[in-house]
């Protein structure tokens, strides 16, 4: 901040403060009065020693403010800030405009780069105006005391508190320079609406970065430094502007800028933005989530006041498309008369197993409770695939192979269990390509005791389902509870031919320097055999294509598969292609029956159709992998 000193010239002396008194009178008392400061000031560095109490400037070296977290989408649009008291984004001093640092010093302290941290004359003209008034109107703080103020002490304005305001600001300009003092308040002052620092205040006010502040617009944000709230312009538009004018003419008067530019300035229009502090998230469902694991790696305080930068995997771009997906297939399920009070969808990419989109309920505002992470229902037949896919890694079936949809009881403790077909028919002797496509449930359930349910329970867990599964005969018609974001992450391993990876929404988190924290570049295993992942894929193409799911069909080569619950309290469709996997879920959060003749199928697939084709505009068309690229497990 070498401004002033390159100009050659000093910041203009104090203006006159006595009245019309003869000009040898006036020399008299003001000589008087600067020997008075003097000794004073002198007097300070004496009492420095009396204050042994007092705080170490020297901790400033390491200190770092409270800063606002910010959360981002995988393209580097802001989805939300987090914050605790203050929000706060630390910048550099050759990060903010010239314009507002003359602003700030012009209005508050011109004099800072020529007193040693207390300017005697400040004070003296504070005392006579004091005297004057019979009480305290005036502090006669310098820059250096008011930082000194806001960090270490109260705000209460007694005679021992400005002594050590001042005793402190002494030992400050002896270790830090006037720059690292500017730049210190600059990025610590408070300008309003629970707003510290010049960048977060430029944003709010102006909605640009405080390097690119004109003239109006500094001298407006240096106005409002005494008092914010009261002389904000999303308060008081009209003071805001006094106090702008006020600014620029000080300015002015110290030759800091001409009378054309403060002219210029009074007279430009300004673009006010909004409020930043507390704003709701864009991505709701998707911050809360993130900042729950935040705040389980890094704690609550580190997440609200450490000011890191975090990278989501989501494309902000894609969660709008999801969002307005889930509201009208909300609003199109209502109009045709099914009783369902919830629906969640998530969207995984299969070659990294990032989340894309995720929405957790039909309304956040409602209720903030995220069904893709917490809700554990039933997927119904959309279970199936797992059986499937256990028996083609068996070597022992292929998707041409003989199953028998015909009448089967099994032992069940006490009981036989007799499971049925959702129509009540029997279609005998059939391949297990036209089972799964149909989704028949005893061929399900024969394969499953066939291939053995520990199997199926251990590709599970191999696929990265953490919720509980008992190896009940119901086992492979879904008789299990589990979230969307599981059955999605599964389906995605299913589209990569079996590479898996643990579905994270966290790309990168950095503190406010750079360095990085948490880095989830993706590292894909394979897990399953590319064989049997392509042999189900190409029988999951025929459920679109010919099956229960051909609601689904979105004019590209897509696997998937329907699910209903016998209940009839849990629909779903989830599906895939080879870029995107997709599960959406339909339910009450009551458990209560959607209605007879609700089903995946009827119900959920136009809806993941609805999303996955807008999802997949200007994506190129992919085929998946064929089963004879692979060699088939013995």
């Amino acid at each position: 901040m070498q401004d002033f000193a390159a100009k050659g010239r000093p910041p203009a002396p104090i203006p006159e403060f006595i009245g019309s008194v003869c000009q040898i009178a006036g020399k008299t008392l003001l000589t008087l009065v600067l020997l008075s400061s003097a000794a004073i000031a002198g007097s300070l560095v004496g009492l420095a020693v009396s204050f042994r109490n007092l705080p170490d400037v020297r901790v400033l070296r390491n200190y770092v403010p409270t800063q606002t977290t910010y959360i981002f989408d995988i393209n580097g649009q802001h989805l939300s800030s987090i914050h605790g008291e203050a929000n706060r984004e630390v910048v550099h001093l050759n990060h903010i405009a010239p314009n507002l640092k003359r602003a700030v010093l012009a209005i508050e302290d011109s004099y800072f780069y020529y007193h040693p941290g207390v300017n005697p004359g400040g004070i003296a003209r504070a005392l006579l105006v004091n005297l004057e008034h019979g009480e305290t109107m005036e502090g006669g703080s310098t820059l250096t005391m008011q930082l000194i103020k806001n960090l270490f002490l109260t705000p209460k304005r007694t005679f021992s508190r400005k002594v050590a305001e001042a005793v402190l600001s002494l030992r400050l300009e002896q270790i830090f320079s006037k720059n690292e003092i500017l730049e210190m308040y600059l990025n610590q002052v408070y300008w309003g609406h629970n707003t510290y620092g010049v960048e977060t205040a430029a944003q709010s006010y102006f909605s640009k970065p405080a390097a690119n502040l004109t003239l109006a617009e500094a001298a407006l944000m240096a106005g409002l430094v005494q008092a914010p709230e009261d002389f904000s312009p999303f308060v008081n538009p009209q003071l805001a502007k006094q106090r702008q004018a006020l600014v620029l003419h000080r300015m002015r008067e110290l030759n800091w800028i001409t009378a054309a530019q403060a002219q210029a300035a009074l007279q430009e229009p300004l673009k006010f933005g909004k409020i930043t502090s507390f704003k709701q998230s864009q991505a709701p469902y998707i911050t809360d989530a993130v900042t729950q694991e935040l705040i389980q790696r890094f704690g609550q305080a580190a997440v609200q006041k450490g000011g890191m930068r975090v990278q989501t995997t989501v494309d902000l771009k894609l969660q709008k498309l999801a969002t307005e997906t889930v509201n009208r297939g909300y609003a199109s399920l209502r109009n045709q008369g099914l009783y369902a009070d919830q629906m969640a969808l998530v969207a995984v990419d299969p070659r990294t197993h990032f989340i894309k989109a995720m929405v957790g309920g039909v309304n956040y505002t409602k209720s903030q409770y995220n069904r893709v992470t917490q809700a554990l229902r039933q997927p119904g037949s959309a279970f199936k695939p797992f059986v499937y896919y256990t028996a083609f890694a068996s070597g022992r079936y292929t998707p041409d192979s003989g199953i028998e949809d015909s009448p089967v009881s099994y032992p069940d403790g006490n009981e036989l269990y007799t499971p049925k077909n959702y129509d009540g028919s029997f279609y005998g002797s059939m391949s297990i390509r036209q089972a799964l496509a149909q989704s028949r449930n005893i061929p399900a359930i024969r394969l499953g005791q066939a291939v053995g349910l520990s199997k199926v329970i251990e590709v599970c867990r191999t696929l990265g389902m953490t919720s509980p599964i008992e190896p009940v005969i119901s086992l492979p018609l879904g008789a299990v509870d589990l979230t969307p974001l599981e059955m999605a992450n599964a389906y995605a391993t299913f589209a990569s031919n079996g590479w898996y990876a643990p579905p994270t929404l966290i790309v990168q988190v950095t503190d406010n320097e750079g360095n990085v924290l948490l880095d989830h570049t993706p590292k894909l295993k394979l897990v399953l055999d590319p064989w049997a992942t392509a042999s189900l894929t190409s029988v999951l193409q025929d459920v679109i294509n010919n099956g229960t799911g051909t609601a689904a069909q979105i004019g590209r080569p897509a696997a998937g598969k329907t699910g209903t619950t016998s209940s009839e309290r849990d629909i779903w469709f989830v599906g895939y292609v080879p870029q995107l996997a997709t599960a959406v879920w339909v339910g009450n959060d009551d458990y209560e029956p959607l209605g007879h003749g609700a089903t995946g199928g009827g119900f959920v697939a136009p809806i993941w159709a609805d999303f996955m084709q807008q999802a997949l505009k200007g994506v190129p068309v992919e085929n998946f992998q064929s089963a004879s690229e692979f060699i088939r497990p013995n």
